[in-house]
């Protein structure tokens, strides 16, 4: 697909909630519409028209009815659009029919994302999960892939039975693809493994960033790292993890994760493909769960991040999860009081407003993160002979420095804050020393 693809974008939504969803967050028509459309976007698509078709009722053959498909029909040939982007999971049938009916190529909401993840894919491991889940997809839709499907394919000549059919070939070898992919994954889990051995032994906490596609994750990944990693305003911007140190403080350090933006509607398959590239999330010491407060679907879009990571195993209320309520930018000045009105006061662990554009508000993010990440490490007392450089540098790589003040004596006096699988290499380093 090629900016030159004219595209018609359709969002049938049902009218009324969606089965499970809470009023208070129910998703509006308006805002899956522009999320739909803003997913036609980011793979550079020409959206040369878009409308909402509201539906009583799925129709099995069509998914929509029979007069919105004959109207439909009607606006390809208007737009003369070769490509049809349904917001919604189509059935392969569904999808056949709808071609036949608009003579146009259709792809549904999953067909898209996994045109999205597939131009995003940087590292190995990222471009293997993108594959695994796009054949998982073709296989279940070979009954419309292809038009020779019918065909038999005979033995040499005119000779040998019937063969296998096309589909049958077809079927066959892209499972043997996915058996070699999922192979080469397990390579890549172990040096992932490894890696993640390597940082425990150092060890640096895990800081993860999740949040909802487009959320302003790595603006603040940036922000607060200083890095300079793919920021755009564009759905799916970020797709592989991005791992950066992260200074705090008090002189601590800490690893930042930046990880892919979650999405209303992902279907499994996708969120299996991708439960290795969000394993910094299951490692991670302190969860960042970020927030577009400007959206108008802000809610739910928390809703949708939760639901997900519910179903990785990541439970906020039992992680150290902090509320990020990023993009304080595009408030004005009687949403910011709404917005304060609305938080946990100055609660520490209340939800923490920052605009990741400005700078606004990370002051304050960091020291949530140092207080989260210190929460079950012990505070000492430490005197040292200034002199002694190796052990003034071995307490900077393994403990946090929280003050430091040099004697007269010529000795140094420092307030160190440990964590508990350190305390006791700290007090052989130092026997007699301590004061806790």
């Amino acid at each position: 697909m090629a900016r030159e693809t004219r595209t018609l974008v359709v969002s049938p939504y049902l009218t009324g909630r969606r089965p499970g969803e809470a009023e208070a967050l129910s998703r509006s028509s308006e805002a899956r519409f522009e999320e739909a459309i803003g997913l036609a976007k980011a793979i550079d698509l020409a959206v040369v028209g878009a409308e909402i078709a509201k539906l009583s009722q799925i129709r099995p053959a069509t998914y929509i009815g029979k007069g919105k498909v004959e109207a439909l029909a009607e606006r390809v040939k208007e737009t003369e659009a070769g490509l049809v982007m349904m917001d919604c999971a189509l059935s392969p049938v569904q999808q056949r029919n709808l071609e036949k009916a608009f003579a146009a190529k259709v792809i549904d909401r999953t067909g898209l994302i996994l045109e999205i993840f597939g131009r995003r894919a940087r590292t190995k491991e990222g471009a293997l999960q993108v594959e695994l889940a796009h054949l998982a997809y073709q296989k279940s839709r070979l009954v419309r892939s292809w038009t020779h499907l019918e065909r038999q394919r005979g033995g040499f000549g005119f000779l040998g039975g019937p063969g296998e059919t096309q589909i049958e070939s077809d079927r066959r070898l892209i499972q043997e693809r996915m058996i070699r992919i999922e192979r080469d994954l397990e390579g890549v889990k172990k040096t992932r493994g490894l890696h993640r051995a390597s940082r425990r032994e150092v060890p640096y906490p895990v800081v993860a960033l999740v949040g909802y596609t487009n959320a302003g994750k790595s603006t603040l990944f940036n922000r607060l790292t200083r890095a300079d990693v793919t920021a755009k305003d564009m759905l799916f911007a970020t797709l592989d993890p991005t791992m950066r140190a992260l200074k705090l403080p008090h002189g601590g350090a800490a690893i930042l994760s930046d990880t892919v933006g979650f999405i209303s509607d992902l279907p499994t398959m996708l969120i299996s493909a991708f439960r290795a590239t969000l394993e910094e999330v299951l490692a991670a010491d302190v969860i960042l769960h970020v927030r577009d407060i400007a959206h108008a679907d802000s809610a739910a879009q928390s809703a949708d991040v939760a639901a997900i990571l519910a179903e990785l195993g990541v439970s906020e209320d039992e992680t150290e999860a902090i509320e990020v309520w990023n993009k304080l930018d595009q408030l004005d000045a009687d949403q910011r009081t709404v917005l304060k009105a609305h938080r946990n006061g100055e609660a520490s662990d209340g939800p923490i407003a920052v605009s990741a554009l400005t700078g606004e508000g990370i002051d304050a993010l960091l020291a949530a993160i140092e207080a989260r990440l210190a929460k079950d490490r012990d505070l000492v007392d430490l005197d040292i002979d200034g002199a002694d450089g190796q052990g003034l540098h071995w307490l900077y790589e393994n403990t946090e420095v929280m003050a430091r003040e040099a004697g007269e004596d010529g000795r140094v006096h420092l307030k160190l804050r440990v964590a508990p699988d350190k305390l006791a290499r700290l007090a052989r380093r130092f026997p007699g020393r301590l004061a806790v």
